[in-house]
């Protein structure tokens, strides 16, 4: 499985991006896709994730703020994250786990992209 993330750049503060994540893969359906982010000096965490199903588990601090969505026709993930806070500066990863459930946990996620940038700043 291979994972190419784009969409990200500069937004400022209150502002909109959205992420797209393309994977590789006859059997996107049954991929758990997640998106985790780094922030400089900091550790990467969970952000969000969504099952096959299009069930979705949001990390608290993007609650109300981000929506994680997929088109499973185009192999393809989104992340569209709302009233941007200059917090959300990080690095953005998608990634993909071949299971029915979603999880928090970045090592069961075994399959990863190379990430984007997001910076938020006036």
């Amino acid at each position: 499985v291979q994972l190419q993330a784009s969409g990200g750049g500069l937004a400022q503060p209150g502002g909109s991006l959205r992420l797209s994540c393309a994977a590789s893969g006859r059997t996107f359906s049954t991929y758990v896709m997640g998106w985790f982010r780094q922030a400089p000096g900091k550790e990467r965490e969970f952000v969000v994730s969504i099952s096959g199903s299009g069930r979705t588990d949001n990390a608290d601090s993007v609650k109300g703020r981000f929506t994680i969505s997929r088109d499973n026709a185009k192999n393809t993930v989104y992340l569209q994250m709302n009233s941007l806070k200059p917090e959300d500066t990080a690095v953005y990863y998608c990634a993909a786990r071949i299971s029915l459930w979603n999880t928090r946990r970045e090592d069961e996620y075994a399959y990863w992209g190379q990430g984007t940038l997001v910076t938020v700043s006036s």
